[in-house]
């Protein structure tokens, strides 16, 4: 069985902090992100290694369980591989907190088939292949009627889930197209019927219970409905008067700057926010703080005209 060198994987030392693991996956994830490499083998399974890579490294309890196996991992393999000397039952997952799961059937439902390596679903369980993907915690039994539900985050841009529409996304070998609805929130969950875990037999399959994430947008803060963000406005502009430009998710729009606009005043756009998940033709506002920008590099002519203005004013 090979060895995943999860920190190689992600590009981080071992002494890597949590926030430096989480950045370095967003920006793996980002770039190799199917959306992105439609139809691309090799970015789909640097695609599911990151994945798997954060899986374990994010979580404190698995990552110290995958750090103390790797130093014993070099004595397997300095024995050429002989598992004799190896103890896999120290570090195979047995579940946590006297917890057991329980099926009827193949062990391919609980190893193999979560889209994950063979040494993920040795040590860790086979929990699918969604950033953040888990079994939720239970109690099996003998005779399960159904499934396991599975939790996952899903993160998506602001633009995203204000345009709503189709995303695809691949989990437990599967590749899902979730249609989301204009306006959805940070943390909500959709539930998936049937995409969880297998049961024996006739059984029914699991849910998957997916959470949304967001991503912190460039641009704009969320606050309910409403969106909030800077306008720039140079400084004759905001002197004068006059109109400026900005990028809106509805396309670009002009902004009236009244005469001798202040910084910090702001500016409210009705119907220009977020739109009201499940409410058709429903949207909050959009807030436009004013950011003056002074201007840079002032010529000897210009530096002499703001001398005179100063003057005037006295």
């Amino acid at each position: 069985m090979e060895y995943k060198d999860y920190y190689k994987i992600l590009g981080v030392e071992k002494s890597a902090t949590q926030d430096e693991i989480k950045k370095a996956y967003r920006k793996l994830a980002m770039k190799y992100h199917p959306d992105k490499n439609k139809g691309d083998k090799t970015a789909e399974e640097k695609f599911k290694e990151v994945n798997e890579a954060n899986e374990v490294l994010s979580d404190t309890g698995k990552r110290k369980k995958y750090d103390e196996m790797g130093s014993n991992w070099q004595y397997y393999q300095q024995a050429g591989g002989n598992t004799d000397g190896f103890d896999w039952s120290r570090y195979a997952n047995r579940g946590q907190g006297g917890q057991s799961y329980t099926y009827e059937g193949d062990l391919g439902d609980i190893f193999g088939n979560s889209g994950y390596s063979d040494f993920f679903d040795m040590f860790f369980g086979g929990l699918g292949n969604a950033p953040g993907a888990r079994r939720k915690s239970g109690r099996g039994s003998r005779r399960a009627s159904r499934g396991q539900d599975f939790e996952a985050a899903l993160e998506i841009t602001l633009e995203d889930a204000y345009k709503g529409g189709a995303k695809y996304f691949s989990y437990n070998n599967q590749s899902i197209k979730l249609n989301i609805r204009p306006g959805i929130k940070d943390g909500q969950v959709l539930k998936l019927a049937g995409k969880g875990g297998t049961a024996g037999g006739s059984g029914q399959a699991g849910d998957l219970l997916l959470r949304i994430k967001i991503l912190k947008d460039d641009i704009y803060e969320v606050s309910g409905n409403d969106l909030y963000a800077d306008l720039h406005v140079d400084l004759y502009t905001a002197l004068l008067g006059g109109k400026t430009d900005f990028q809106t998710f509805k396309g670009k729009i002009k902004i009236d700057v009244q005469k001798g606009t202040t910084n910090e005043k702001t500016l409210r756009l009705s119907g220009m926010g977020m739109p009201v998940y499940g409410s058709k033709d429903s949207y909050g506002d959009l807030y436009l703080k004013i950011k003056i920008d002074l201007p840079k590099h002032l010529s000897e002519k210009e530096v002499a005209l703001f001398n005179q203005l100063r003057e005037l004013r006295k």
